[in-house]
């Protein structure tokens, strides 16, 4: 076993153990991948201040979501066919961030249902909310995370119509895979995976085959799926989920300041700057781009999250000081279950901790509570005019 250090090695791992398509789907953006590319390019293009003869000792990294405690203020977002990059991975990714001490968010395109995340990784997760045209189906699903009582609801608002993810097209992404010849080929290939796979009655999509009239496998899923998606999603659906959820409501998908008013106004408990990883308007803004004007604008009225991008401790700390309270990890987590199942999972979060507990030392601080963009150097990073730190630390 190569000797993990960081998320890349993570990565590299994966590549090697996970099926082609699925390693894809994970680990590409839409059309020209640009946005997806640049989620990860512009962390790196903001620089940190360090600072020294400060007194490093009783560090701590610990905050709230949604006045949820959290050992650090990252969460794992919601990411579809989780259970295809290892069997029965959305059980194993609960397991592991339930043990670490931050909120896992199973995805409405998951592949173990939320009653089986609850019965094998107990109960508190998060749970996010794709709209589909069947509202009875929605409001039953709403219920079904009600009864397993999940600490929130994330409402997914830019996938309304999927991007053109030209990886998937020419992989012909399935789950489970169709057996053709060149997956059988690549398949033979990652034998381990296989095993686990084999090993496991969890295949399709849990929280909709069964659930839904018609939808008994997986050729009628796939059409069922194409239809359901509603492009007809607006404020007023927000309102009806608000109502009938009743709980903590985060809005995923916000790249614009006027819509993150129009999430305030809605009444959701948090936002997320995101841009769906890249994965549907390619020459988007940068989430982290984005950041500090819906910051500016809403960020004393609600409170404002962000993922897209975050590699490394280092990113979680630069998110936190332009005024994200919390991010989440998508791909970083997938590819660790992918490389090593719920140890890499757990891996993956103790590298991120320590990256984040060791920057924010060398920066000068020994609580959260007290970064701002002033750890950040000037010019180096994306801000808006009010938002300018005055003085020096």
């Amino acid at each position: 076993m190569p000797v993990i250090t960081n998320i890349e090695d993570l990565r590299v791992l994966a590549q090697k153990r996970v099926p082609r398509m699925f390693y894809d789907y994970a680990d590409s953006g839409s059309w020209t991948e640009s946005t997806y590319r640049a989620n990860e390019s512009d962390f790196q293009s903001i620089k940190l201040r360090q600072r020294v003869a400060v007194n490093m000792e009783n560090r701590s990294t610990a905050t709230t979501m949604v006045g949820q405690k959290v050992a650090m203020p990252v969460a794992l977002a919601p990411t579809g066919l989780t259970g295809m990059q290892h069997a029965d991975g959305e059980i194993l990714a609960a397991r592991a961030a339930r043990r670490f001490g931050v909120p896992f968010t199973l995805s409405t395109m998951s592949i173990c249902s939320i009653e089986d995340v609850a019965e094998h990784a107990g109960e508190g997760f998060w749970f996010q909310l794709y709209v589909m045209r069947d509202k009875d189906f929605i409001g039953r699903l709403i219920d079904r995370a009600k009864a397993a009582r999940c600490g929130a609801l994330v409402l997914t608002l830019d996938l309304q119509i999927l991007g053109q993810r030209h990886k998937d097209l020419k992989n012909g992404l399935s789950a489970p895979p169709k057996l053709t010849v060149a997956n059988m080929i690549n398949m033979a290939t990652k034998p381990r995976w296989c095993m686990n796979m084999l090993g496991t009655k969890r295949r399709d999509f849990g929280n909709i085959v069964g659930h839904v009239s018609g939808v008994d496998d997986m050729g009628s899923l796939s059409e069922w799926t194409a239809k359901q998606f509603d492009p007809a999603l607006n404020w007023g659906d927000v309102a009806w989920i608000k109502e009938r959820w009743g709980g903590k409501l985060i809005l995923k998908g916000i790249q614009d300041v006027e819509d993150a008013r129009l999430a305030v106004q809605s009444g959701a408990d948090a936002i997320i700057v995101s841009n769906h990883g890249g994965r549907q308007l390619d020459g988007a803004q940068s989430s982290i781009g984005a950041l500090p004007d819906i910051v500016e604008a809403v960020g004393d009225q609600i409170e404002v999250h962000m993922d897209g991008g975050i590699r490394s401790g280092q990113d979680v700390l630069k998110a936190w000081a332009l005024g994200a309270r919390g991010t989440y990890i998508g791909r970083a987590f997938l590819y660790a279950l992918g490389a090593m199942g719920e140890e890499g999972v757990s891996k993956c979060l103790e590298i991120i901790h320590k990256e984040l507990d060791l920057t924010a030392a060398f920066c000068g601080h020994t609580q959260l509570a007290t970064v701002d963009s002033r750890i950040l150097l000037p010019s180096t990073y994306p801000s808006s005019p009010k938002m300018e730190p005055s003085g020096s630390m």
